[in-house]
């Protein structure tokens, strides 16, 4: 089945459930997008990769040295916040069957948030309906339930794009990353109180490897029901809170537990006092936001939101994959794994 939009065709996937796809691949410098580029190698399909060089634009720059993309794949560069180089450097003149938008804003400031989590994921949305890719697959997050900070807003804007595009899609928000939980292993290492906020219980998640997260990814392709969906999704086991996670720590290098609790009433006044100071120097503007998605991440849980009730529900929280955060902190205690945090850490 082909239908006509524009001057283009577009395949319907259910042409072809099953069997290797042509993947469009943005975002894949990242840690989840370089897991995704892996899974989709191993399952079979013909993957393209488009990223942005170090310091922006299409020329004479060199990848960062930490990607380690697939040899199968194949490399472009391309400004993904412009459109015409989307096409022109990204596409050039292949067809794909499948578009994964695995983009993310570095530090999820404003400026950053709405031209990659938003703009940068219009315009693929656009390129995809320009040259007939029929399914688009793009990561988001579930802290988008309840919206107070820019990014989150940004996420929200492409989500809508894609969902009122006509085009097959699967949103997939997930909870929290190893990598987003895995920043006071070493303060513990080195003897000092693992911080807390409040005593430590008022937040719970399902925290996902970026593994399993890349394995949720491919498998949406040829997932039928997963197609046109906005899609939840955890990690294994029960819900796990901030206290859990200093526990596990303490355990894990045999040493008894030792926590500092930081009033939550503080940091609501560090970012009052960074919003003030913002109102007149740029620098503290961004400080400020950056606080408040601390603050965020401190007091709102990473589950699914009970529409209903207005509280975050761990049973409605779909689990997904076999990797352990426990687990992977004692592989990172051991030296088999290392934590990449990026932008986004709070501590």
């Amino acid at each position: 089945m082909w239908h006509a939009l524009g001057a283009m065709s577009v395949r319907d996937p259910t042409d072809s459930q099953t069997g290797p796809k042509k993947v469009l691949l943005l975002g894949a410098t990242g840690t989840i997008g370089c897991a995704t580029a892996e899974a989709l190698t191993q399952a079979g399909h013909r993957v393209t990769c488009v990223v942005r060089r170090r310091g922006g634009g299409t020329s004479q720059a060199v990848l960062p040295q930490s990607l380690r993309l697939p040899p199968e794949i194949t490399l472009r560069f391309a400004d993904v916040t412009d459109a015409v180089s989307l096409r022109s450097d990204g596409l050039r003149e292949d067809a794909f069957d499948v578009l994964i938008s695995c983009l993310a804003s570095r530090d999820g400031t404003p400026k950053d948030a709405w031209a990659i989590d938003d703009a940068a994921n219009r315009n693929a949305i656009a390129v995809a309906q320009e040259t007939g890719i029929a399914q688009v697959i793009l990561l988001s997050a579930i802290c988008v339930q309840k919206p107070r900070l820019a990014f989150q807003h940004a996420k929200l804007s492409s989500e809508k794009a894609l969902i009122d595009s006509g085009l097959t899609y699967s949103i997939v928000r997930p909870t929290a990353f190893f990598k987003s939980l895995s920043g006071q292993i070493e303060r513990v290492q080195e003897g000092k109180p693992f911080l807390l906020f409040g005593d430590g219980t008022l937040t719970a998640c399902k925290p996902i490897s970026d593994r399993d997260l890349a394995a949720f990814l491919v498998g949406c392709i040829a997932d039928p029901t997963r197609r046109n969906q906005i899609l939840p999704i955890g990690g294994p086991g029960p819900a796990i809170t901030p206290r859990d996670q200093g526990e596990a720590l303490f355990d894990l290098l045999g040493t008894p537990p030792k926590f500092r609790q930081v009033p939550l009433a503080l940091f609501a006044a560090i970012c009052s006092a960074l919003a003030v100071l913002g109102r007149v120097a740029p620098s503290f503007a961004t400080k400020a936001e950056l606080a408040r998605i601390g603050q965020y991440y401190a007091t709102e849980s990473m589950l699914v939101l009970n529409p209903n009730t207005g509280r975050y529900d761990a049973e409605a929280t779909p689990s997904y994959g076999e990797d352990r955060l426990f687990d992977f902190y004692r592989q990172v205690l051991d030296g088999t794994a290392t934590v990449e945090r990026g932008d986004h850490s709070v501590f």
